[in-house]
């Protein structure tokens, strides 16, 4: 690996680090000025993240969180704001739910099949916000959070009873899925990891990948920076505005196959809401580096899952809803903090190689003046 690659990974890391630290800190505080003891509760939650079984429920909820956090960066890295992913990978699990319960092909075809499924609806519900941005140049913030509540709205109609809803109890679901279309995960000693964990480490390559080693990445990050400058260079900024938002949305319509596919193999009242919110301040804690996002991920699931024992040692859970809050607010402070220390080390940089080409420099005059 390249220096200049570590140091984008360090820099990755060192943002949840930080935030980490911070978050702790004012948390103890809280905790202080509440009358309770500011290390007991952290204590209790890194001893549940020694138990096997917390782990496989900390691996499985940030490898949702993984996907839907991707699909925020990508957004990030154009400079665009896709507040739409709760929306977006929600409609996407009810639609590859709907499909997977009424379609029956072979396991090799059904998988990639209902894949393909969620990515497309992903994307078109972001490609309208996209579209509105091109086009009517509508604030794709305004847009999105519009199409949340349509989705919610859409997502109530569709699985109406007299639509394509199926009651089980109370909840109203859109029926079990074909057994086709279960993706079995890896067994270990605290239960079973999701299968499509294999699924979100090849999107976070292939997020590493494009973006940073392919024309089309450069040309997105160019036009996210500048669109007047990326249009100057030959860059069509309207085209990748709407590119990016498809591939956002694409993304984000994978993040609810994991429980999808893997567990609940159907889509009803009990199904995970709110990870497009959440993924928002894990994209930001990783600073949009796949290597950062997956410890950011690790650390908001660990907060999630490790807290529910607060409850039973007289603490409150919503400890770790407060250092969740408070993670974000770090976030500011440590992006700021890292990116000054980066600015300096490329500034340092820039100025040994200048020393050396110096050097050298005179060094081939003394040699020619011999």
């Amino acid at each position: 690996m390249k220096k200049f690659d570590k140091e984008r990974v360090l820099l990755a890391l060192a943002g949840p680090a930080i935030a980490l630290v911070v978050a702790v800190a004012l948390t103890s505080i809280v905790l202080i000025v509440s009358g309770k003891s500011p290390f007991e509760p952290y204590s209790i939650m890194f001893e549940q993240a020694t138990f096997s079984d917390i782990q496989v429920l900390i691996i499985n909820q940030a490898t949702m969180y993984y996907l839907a956090a991707v699909a925020v960066a990508v957004g990030f890295r154009m400079n665009l704001f896709n507040i739409g992913v709760d929306g977006q990978y929600r409609l996407a699990a009810m639609t590859t739910a709907l499909v997977g319960a009424h379609i029956a092909l072979p396991s090799f075809l059904q998988v990639p099949m209902l894949i393909i499924v969620a990515m497309l609806t992903g994307a078109f519900w972001a490609g309208i916000a996209g579209v509105l941005k091109t086009t009517r140049g509508v604030s794709e913030v305004v847009a999105t959070i519009m199409l949340n509540a349509i989705a919610t709205s859409l997502i109530a109609w569709l699985t109406l009873t007299e639509n394509f809803g199926v009651a089980v109890g109370n909840n109203s679901t859109t029926g079990e899925m074909k057994e086709s279309g279960w993706v079995s995960g890896f067994e270990g000693a605290g239960g079973e990891i999701y299968g499509l964990i294999v699924l979100a480490v090849l999107v976070g390559i292939a997020y590493w990948l494009v973006l940073g080693r392919t024309r089309f990445g450069f040309d997105l990050r160019a036009t996210g920076a500048s669109e007047s400058a990326a249009a100057a260079s030959g860059v069509n900024a309207k085209r990748m505005v709407l590119t990016a938002m498809l591939i956002s949305g694409a993304l984000a319509g994978l993040a609810g196959l994991p429980i999808l596919l893997g567990d609940s193999h159907t889509y009803g009242l009990t199904f995970p809401t709110g990870l497009g919110f959440t993924a928002i301040g894990i994209a930001l804690l990783g600073r949009n580096h796949p290597v950062g996002i997956a410890f950011a991920a690790l650390l908001w699931a660990w907060l999630d899952k490790a807290s529910q024992e607060l409850d039973y040692k007289g603490y409150d859970k919503e400890i770790a809803v407060i250092m969740q809050g408070l993670i974000v607010l770090a976030v500011v402070i440590s992006y700021e903090a890292v990116r000054q220390w980066g600015l300096k080390r490329q500034q340092q940089r820039v100025g040994e190689e200048l020393a050396a080409a110096a050097r050298k420099s005179k060094s081939n005059e003394e040699v020619a003046a011999r």
